[in-house]
């Protein structure tokens, strides 16, 4: 499934988020700054993401699997 990138040209550079991932947002001074940064960004939200769920879950009785999300 791929996710969307949204760009916006401000005074300072570009500021930068996922639409579809709440708290993927960032900004760089180049366009290209701004990508390397989001990528970043997505990376941090989703390890964040993870330890939360993590610790939500910790001594439960759960099932873990891979989760594919078809396009």
């Amino acid at each position: 499934m791929p996710l969307t990138a949204v760009y916006q040209k401000v005074v300072e550079g570009y500021i930068a988020f996922i639409e579809e991932l709440p708290g993927a947002n960032t900004q760089g001074k180049t366009l290209e700054e701004a990508r390397a940064n989001l990528v970043e960004a997505v990376e941090m939200v989703m390890e964040a993401n993870r330890y939360l769920a993590e610790e939500r879950i910790k001594g439960l009785d759960i099932i873990r699997e891979p989760f594919l999300l078809a396009a």
